[in-house]
């Protein structure tokens, strides 16, 4: 579909480096996770979702396409005692499509703060609330802007993802 989200060219907005280590909260199958891997070949990249299926079928087609530095994780990203990922350890956090969906978008953002190092990115891509298409509850790039001045993240850059979603690259000062 002309002007629809591309992972990939979505990626772009971020500098990248080949040994960087990321997570995907909410990665479903891997829409995200393996064109982000294929960027990150010296790095590793956390798969996290709440249902089985979706990381199975990733587990599945990272075993076809041979990408070796993926690892899944069944976990609750709006939890933060279940995510087994440790404070600062991360360079990159992706929320793609998720906070719509989200009751608590604080508790999920502030979790994705928690796991990024100091100067680590969180990229967030989420539908437009005038789009035609999608889901029928949307979040606007304001509510977030609200939210990350009360966690302390700044804003490094807003774009368009595409003609039905935006996007916000935040930093961790």
């Amino acid at each position: 579909m002309e002007g629809f989200l591309n992972p990939q060219e979505v990626l772009k907005e971020l500098e990248l480096r080949k040994d960087m280590v990321a997570a995907d909260f909410g990665s479903g199958s891997g829409g995200w996770v393996i064109p982000l891997a294929k960027i990150l070949k010296d790095g590793k990249v956390y798969a996290i979702d709440i249902l089985e299926e979706p990381l199975s079928a990733l587990r599945g087609r990272t075993k076809l396409e041979n990408i070796n530095n993926i690892e899944t994780i069944r976990s609750n990203v709006a939890v933060k005692e279940n995510l087994a990922l440790k404070n600062n350890s991360l360079d990159l956090v992706l929320l793609t499509n998720i906070l719509f969906e989200a009751n608590d978008k604080e508790k999920i953002i502030n979790e994705a703060k928690r796991v990024i190092k100091k100067g680590g990115r969180i990229l967030i891509v989420d539908w437009l609330p005038k789009s035609t298409i999608g889901p029928k509850e949307k979040t606007s790039s304001e509510e977030i802007k609200k939210i990350l001045k009360k966690l302390e993240l700044q804003l490094e850059k807003e774009f368009e993802a595409g003609s039905y979603h935006w996007g916000l690259i935040l930093i961790k000062p």
